[in-house]
């Protein structure tokens, strides 16, 4: 049994993104009809809006929500190509001690929203990308008040508030090319103390030469990709068209290994875990599924089938023919919660959940000691445990729950599925739930609803 609850008439238009607050008691939802809404549970248990206003002059794509000791903060980003960071205020506050936001929460009462207690200030706007942002995220608390976006000219920008009272001056300390950034050492190889003393940025090493060679660099790659297809060939795979391509970003949850972060951007279909520091962020290790393994990707951790994953002639049968691939639309990183490794989920196009298995390299190799036998030892490593194409659709959302024990997706199907792991470590499915049966459910008074296996 699962309790649900059901929000009817939520946005004018399609709902890209729902984030729950740190402490789980208030809902932010956006939309393509520009608009975020917060929403707070009554003591009926009915979802009801708390604040409802514009926030952007195009759709909204993704919202993030800071931790509680920075404030009541929230980052949202669009296709109009900024990010923006809201606080809320209280009624309490002097009007005349606060700027004025250009864009706030509305003072009139929408149809059904109740009365709106609280005002969302606009306190920046991040205007730093070239393509429309598709996600945003704060990263955990203990590095600061700091947060990643990736945008649809696939760099991966981090940002970080350098005057936190106020939330006005935002720094940008670093722009990576996801596509075309390099991999390099572990963090093991580093001492521990050294690798956390570099995770804190203080400057942007972008500089206009760096930029203009990676533009050249796509390019290149996009004009030999065209040479060698023939003139009127098709193929099985999506295109190349911005609608077709997705960009995700997840950050790491464990303190120990520094500031790493998980990014997919565009239709390569895989995933990059890059490590952020202020001397050179690098790659780690690259995901990627079976279809795009087998095309010769050197540094794709590799994949092997388990029992809870489809047979290898399925996947070899659904692979896309030649380079294309399905682009991976969101990315979560477990909480580590005491495991030896991590836990990464990602969803895809193509209609794949998979969860990946990834170690860390060894922290007590001895760099001036080391041998080509312990330079493997320090390499992160990642498997695949899980791969379900239940979804038979597009995966929008993946996300892990507090413990990182049970994995929730949500596909174009109109259901969110569950997935856990049994004895043996090997992922099962642990039921799913339809729109139709939480409206159900909503109407007959009850919150309670079986889901199949």
């Amino acid at each position: 049994m699962i309790q649900t609850g059901f929000i009817s008439n939520a946005h004018n238009d399609l709902v890209t993104d729902a984030a729950y607050d740190f402490y789980g008691l208030r809902l932010a939802t956006c939309s393509l009809d520009q608009r975020i809404k917060v929403w707070q549970m009554d003591e009926s248990n009915n979802w009801t809006v708390e604040d409802d206003w514009k926030a952007h002059d195009a759709p909204v794509s993704k919202l993030s929500w800071a931790h509680p000791e920075f404030g009541s903060i929230i980052a949202s980003s669009s296709f109009d190509r900024t990010v923006k960071i809201w606080e809320q205020a209280g009624p309490h506050i002097d009007a005349e001690s606060q700027p004025p936001p250009a864009v706030n929460g509305s003072s009139q009462n929408h149809a059904g929203s109740g009365p709106l207690s609280s005002r969302w200030i606009e306190r920046a706007v991040l205007a730093d990308a070239k393509g429309t942002v598709r996600a945003v995220e704060f990263a955990p608390h203990h590095f600061g008040l700091k947060l990643a976006t990736i945008a649809t000219d696939n760099v991966l920008r981090i940002y970080e508030c350098i005057e936190q009272p106020s939330l006005v001056s935002w720094q940008l300390t670093e722009e990576l090319d996801v596509q075309t950034l390099a991999p390099g050492p572990s963090p093991a190889t580093l001492s521990r103390a050294h690798t956390l003393a570099l995770s804190t940025p203080t400057q942007t090493h972008a500089t206009l030469e760096g930029a203009s060679a990676s533009l050249v660099s796509q390019a290149l790659q996009q004009g030999l990709q065209q040479q060698g297809a023939p003139a009127g060939s098709t193929r099985l795979g999506p295109g190349n068209r911005e609608a077709d391509g997705g960009w995700c970003i997840s950050w790491c949850k464990d303190k120990y290994w520094g500031e790493v972060i998980a990014a997919g951007c565009g239709t390569s279909g895989i995933i990059k875990i890059i490590q952020i520091n202020a001397r050179r962020s690098t790659t780690l290790l690259t995901l990627a599924p079976p279809s795009v393994a087998s095309s010769g990707a050197s540094t794709a951790a590799q994949f092997q089938p388990s029992a809870s994953t489809a047979s290898a002639d399925m996947l070899d049968s659904r692979a896309p023919i030649g380079p294309a691939s399905y682009a991976i639309t969101s990315v979560a990183w477990a909480p580590s919660c005491g495991r030896s490794y991590h836990l990464i989920a990602t969803g895809g196009r193509d209609g794949h959940v998979r969860i990946w298995k990834v170690k860390p390299g060894l922290d007590d190799v001895d760099p001036e000691a080391m041998t080509e036998t312990d330079g493997e030892d320090t390499k992160w490593t990642a498997v695949a445990v899980a791969d379900f194409d239940q979804h038979k659709s597009a995966v929008g959302r993946v996300e892990w729950n507090i413990t990182g024990t049970t994995l929730s997706s949500a596909g174009n199907d109109g259901r969110i599925r569950l997935w856990k792991a049994t004895s043996g470590n090997v992922w099962r499915p642990a039921g799913s739930v339809g729109v139709e049966q939480a409206e159900e459910s909503s109407q007959a008074g009850s919150k309670d609803v079986d889901m199949d296996a």
